[in-house]
């Protein structure tokens, strides 16, 4: 800021977040990498020695990425070093907190999510790069730690994180309440990001798989169907609020970001071959992929290779050419290959251990999860129906004269209230 002295108060200034940002624009973009360069060799040279990290972790990754572009060796320590210098409550001004600035436990320690949503999955995003580059094993035993916490009892249906508004950040286990959900959309995509990574790490489908009911519920909320407004928080029950822009402007630019780059997150390659973690229409290298997912569940591929598919874990009848197989990851090709997944309507219970829910059910199709909008309430069992004139074109679900729509396209007809939990006896 005019007037301060540079690098004064890392834990309320965003001067190393921004110049992660800009890394990472040039990492992206080729023209921009000789000034990504530059600064990283300035923080080099101004960090190695002298103490500091940032109050919002993003430095962290970033210097990981453009590591690995350029080699340079230094960047991936300073990267290391930043993350070792966390933990120990030297962060200042932390009004909130030590914990609120992912302060507060080693990184190494570290077993529970805490504290600021999109902080912490930013950091667990850079320390997991570190661990794909190192392969130290306390990094990732931390990791999935903080993993198995996050998903056992902070995190909503919609794959959102983040319950407690005041601080923009995770609550207790298990308080998850849908009508004062912050569940911040820069929080989804961070959530993205990290599940990518320990895909990477460990090849498991369960990480795809809530990169997938994230993606497609928790982000996709973020921003209307005509891309105009974008939500920073977003509800589970109530109506939803979107606006062109926000004075802190980190949300739209993020969505943008991560739609640009989606293909990134469909498949990867390695000695063993093609895997498809995520189905769109698409063309690799030898292999072509068609489909209408998330409406329909057939996708058509053709491969001039061995492949792998991953069998999404809420699919309870899946088949490749007409062969039951199992979720999880399954070997198939070459040649023509036609898999079908399951999208039949699946009621499913809230856990009890969510006192806010309790006794609710909500309606999921696929990896979408649905809401009723409006006062209607639904009475009758659930039927999925192709509706053309309805949002642009949607597989809608009615349940007598209610109709529930995708949640992440909620709020693109009006001010109109909706709701994801039901109560039991309405389905």
């Amino acid at each position: 800021m005019p007037g301060r002295e540079r690098y004064t108060r890392l834990g309320s200034d965003h001067e190393l977040y921004c110049m992660g940002h800009l890394i990472e624009a040039g990492v992206a973009h080729a023209p921009l990498l000789g000034v990504a360069r530059r600064v990283a060799d300035h923080l080099v040279a101004t960090f190695t020695d002298r103490w500091g990290t940032c109050g919002h972790p993003e430095i962290e990754l970033a210097l990981v990425k453009l590591y690995r572009v350029t080699g340079e060796r230094s960047y991936l320590a300073l990267a290391q070093t930043f993350l070792d210098r966390r933990g120990y409550g030297r962060l200042e001004p932390a009004p909130f907190g030590s914990a609120y600035l992912s302060d507060r436990v080693p990184v190494r320690e570290q077993t529970a999510v805490e504290g600021h949503a999109v902080r912490a999955l930013y950091l667990n995003c850079g320390a997991t790069d570190v661990y794909l580059e190192t392969g130290e094993p306390a990094l990732l035993e931390a990791m999935l730690a903080q993993w198995e916490d996050m998903t056992a009892g902070k995190t909503y249906i919609t794959g959102g994180v983040g319950s407690d508004a005041a601080h923009e950040g995770f609550g207790a286990a298990y308080d998850l309440p849908p009508d004062s959900a912050y569940a911040e959309t820069c929080a989804a995509i961070a959530s993205v990001l990290w599940n990518w990574r320990l895909l990477l790490a460990t090849g498991e489908a369960r990480f795809a798989d809530l990169l997938e009911r994230t993606l497609y519920n928790g982000v996709l909320v973020g921003v209307a169907l005509d891309r105009s407004e974008y939500a920073y928080a977003n509800t589970l029950h109530g109506t939803p609020r979107r606006h062109p822009w926000y004075a802190c402007a980190c949300c739209p630019p993020n969505v943008m970001r991560l739609l640009a780059s989606l293909q990134q997150y469909l498949a990867t390659e390695d000695e063993h071959g093609l895997t498809l973690h995520q189905y769109a229409t698409a063309t690799f290298d030898g292999v072509r992929v068609r489909t209408d997912y998330p409406w329909d569940g057939r996708v058509a591929i053709e491969a001039d290779r061995p492949l792998r598919l991953r069998i999404p874990g809420w699919c309870a009848a899946a088949t490749v050419n007409e062969e039951r197989v199992a979720p999880g990851y399954v070997a198939v090709g070459p040649g023509r290959v036609d898999l079908d997944l399951d999208l039949r309507v699946r009621i499913v219970a809230a856990d009890p251990r969510i006192e806010a829910i309790r006794g609710c059910v909500a309606i999921e199709r696929g990896p979408l999860v649905y809401c009723v909008e409006g006062s209607t309430s639904p009475s009758g069992p659930p039927c999925a129906v192709a509706r053309p004139d309805l949002l642009g074109g949607i597989v809608a679900v009615e349940c007598g004269e209610a109709v529930a729509v995708p949640y992440a396209l909620s709020g693109n007809r009006g001010d109109v209230p909706m709701r994801v939990w039901l109560r039991a006896r309405a389905c």
